[in-house]
């Protein structure tokens, strides 16, 4: 693609600041000028950059860089974070990603602090870190179906800000993507799981409850976005009821990410020219 469809850097096109949830359009492509066939050509394009990038720091790490890229992918159900994982994160070598999915806390993973089982899914250096779902739960699930008191999760946007800056310091970068639909187009996903017979396994009763929870969601999302958007770790609001706008929208902010880091190919640990002569002879 010749000229570049894109207005603005994607980082600045889904900024959290100021956003109000409330009047947020999911079918908007923020900062994209182009259409859906221009999207899904460019996102062809970028998918073997990623790659090249995504190799260099598998490879920076397993020359002992330590650091790392975390991506978290935030939403209600059908907001299509399984299609980032399958269409964005698979374009790339899975050796070199820690992928991860936040459900329902195991008997074990209840005995501990909501953020221990966070902790062990932390992606190592040279990965990519994929977290479906995230600690975010325990401000948004939890506070919506009042699973603890108030003053509990109330504190946790504190202890979430402290431990992400943590994470940031160690050498993580951090993407975190809230994704939203709209409940027409979550209507149609649900029904789409429930005509095919090979979407059955995809699909939970239990999404039609909370449904009757959306007012509840959009206000839990909206003060988790005011009060853990940083400048270490900023929030990314993607509008996602065009799965293809979605998709090329991850894969840029991973690109991103990516480049800032500066990355090279390690050097040799040993002298070239030697082997090559090692080689010929042998």
């Amino acid at each position: 693609m010749a000229k570049s469809p894109w207005s603005k850097p994607v980082t600045k096109a889904l900024q959290a600041d100021g956003l109000e949830l409330g009047k947020f359009d999911t079918s908007a492509t923020p900062g994209f000028k182009g259409n859906k066939k221009d999207g899904e050509q460019l996102l062809a394009e970028r998918g073997p950059v990623l790659s090249d990038l995504q190799e260099k720091l598998f490879a920076n790490g397993r020359s002992g860089d330590p650091r790392s890229v975390l991506l978290v992918l935030q939403g209600m159900d059908t907001a299509g974070k399984g299609g980032i994982v399958r269409h964005v994160i698979g374009s790339v070598d899975p050796q070199g990603v820690d992928h991860a999915a936040f459900g329902v806390p195991t008997a074990e993973e209840k005995r501990h602090n909501y953020l221990w089982r966070i902790r062990r899914q932390l992606p190592r250096g040279g990965q990519i870190g994929v977290f479906d779902r995230s600690h975010y739960e325990d401000v948004l699930v939890v506070r919506v179906h009042n699973l603890v008191a108030p003053e509990v999760w109330g504190k946790r946007y504190d202890e979430i800000n402290k431990f992400e800056r943590k994470i940031v310091d160690s050498g993580t970068t951090l993407i975190k993507v809230a994704m939203f639909v709209s409940l027409d187009e979550q209507r149609k996903r649900l029904a789409e799981r429930l005509n095919r017979p090979d979407k059955y396994w995809k699909f939970n009763p239990n999404d039609i409850d909370e449904r009757g929870f959306w007012p509840a969601y959009q206000e839990a999302y909206q003060a988790v976005l005011d009060r853990t958007s940083t400048d270490y770790a900023p929030w990314h609001v993607l509008p996602a009821d065009r799965k293809w706008y979605s998709r090329l929208a991850v894969t840029e902010l991973l690109i991103d990410a990516l480049q800032n880091l500066k990355l090279d190919w390690p050097a040799a640990q040993f002298d070239v020219e030697e082997q090559k002569k090692r080689l010929a002879a042998s």
